[in-house]
């Protein structure tokens, strides 16, 4: 899930202290003094100019990006798990702390806010490329629009997981179609082209296939019925049936109580959640300051508290599963949150 959609700050006509770098025109440096570079070089330029299709837009690139500002963590995150810390120009909108094995080279890249950054803070790191999981962030009423940024000769990649749902309207979209696993691996397989390391992509992917296929095993010997709960306590943001949650669900044979909606995150009554009565409540421990019942204790808390829900079963027998809010999101965390989702439930005996 993300936020609710920031108010889109408009870009002033001369912004004068900022220079925006064209597509394809960012130097290679001394390639000729150093031959190990220049093979680097031409590797990465391989099959360049690259031309692909991202959610309905045709993008066209004459060469990788050297200075790419990622808008989202699930975008940032995959654009360091293919080494290309030293190409990132900034990144924003966090929901959580960075995965530890991407701390390192996440302390390489600007953080140009922690939530919503203005343009002009974007066009100030002086990209030529953009990248999104979101289109709250990458479109209309977001930061910018793709068609904004390709005016200045910026290119743009928003995640295909987002382009297969519906977006009209104010709340987080629907889904016909359940997303799949597959889709995160497009994301990861395309990114890594555009970047020119394709080869990176393809280990990524089979790391973390193999890894999902690993929890897969390890999914409880019978049903368990779960609910996912993002954030807010006044009227909780709770998963649809066919998202990131939706993966979790399916991987590890679980029932999402509300798998009968196509909202991506609908929000619901507290009365209509005790009614469904999960086995077990899978908890988004944000670190984010947004909104209410962010962390896993504060949700915890509220669930006790509350006299509606303080009756539940998975509440009175405190069958709480913890993940981050990143993993709630389609994103390579969804293969992390299997994990997790797998190894919490066999310590609660499920």
């Amino acid at each position: 899930m993300h936020l609710s959609r920031p108010t889109r700050t408009t870009l002033a006509r001369s912004i004068a202290a900022t220079t925006v770098l064209v597509l394809g025109s960012a130097s290679t440096g001394c390639a000729a003094d150093q031959p190990a570079d220049a093979q680097q070089a031409a590797a990465d330029t391989a099959g360049f100019p690259l031309t692909l299709t991202n959610c309905g837009r045709e993008i066209t690139l004459e060469a990788p990006p050297e200075r790419a500002v990622s808008l989202n963590q699930g975008s940032t995150e995959i654009l360091l798990s293919l080494g290309l810390a030293e190409r990132m120009a900034g990144t924003a909108v966090w929901t959580d702390p960075v995965l530890d094995e991407l701390a390192a080279d996440n302390e390489r890249v600007p953080r140009l806010a922690d939530n919503w950054p203005s343009y002009e803070r974007v066009l100030q790191a002086e990209p030529d490329f953009v990248t999104a999981s979101f289109i709250s962030t990458l479109g209309d009423g977001g930061v910018t629009t793709p068609e904004d940024l390709e005016k200045l000769g910026v290119g743009s990649y928003l995640s295909p997981a987002e382009c297969l749902k519906d977006n009209e309207g104010d709340d987080d979209g629907t889904r016909v179609d359940a997303l799949e696993i597959e889709t995160i691996y497009q994301e990861i397989t395309e990114l890594a082209r555009i970047f020119g390391v394709p080869e990176r992509g393809e280990k990524l992917v089979a790391d973390l296939s193999q890894r999902l296929e690993t929890a897969r095993a390890k999914a409880p010997a019978r049903e368990v019925s779960a609910m996912y709960w993002f954030a807010s306590s006044e009227s909780p943001y709770l998963a649809g049936c066919c998202g990131g949650p939706g993966i979790i669900s399916r991987a590890l044979g679980m029932e999402n109580v509300f798998d009968d909606t196509t909202d991506e995150w609908p929000q619901i009554n507290w009365e209509t959640v005790a009614e469904r009565n999960p086995d077990v409540i899978v908890l988004g421990d944000l670190t984010r300051k947004n909104q209410t019942a962010e962390t896993a204790r504060a949700k915890i808390e509220y669930l006790k508290s509350n006299p509606v829900t303080a009756k539940m079963d998975a509440v009175r027998n405190d069958r709480f599963v913890t993940v981050s809010g990143a993993e709630l999101n389609p994103s390579i965390r969804t293969v992390y949150a299997v994990e997790n989702v797998a190894s919490q439930l066999a310590d609660l005996g499920l």
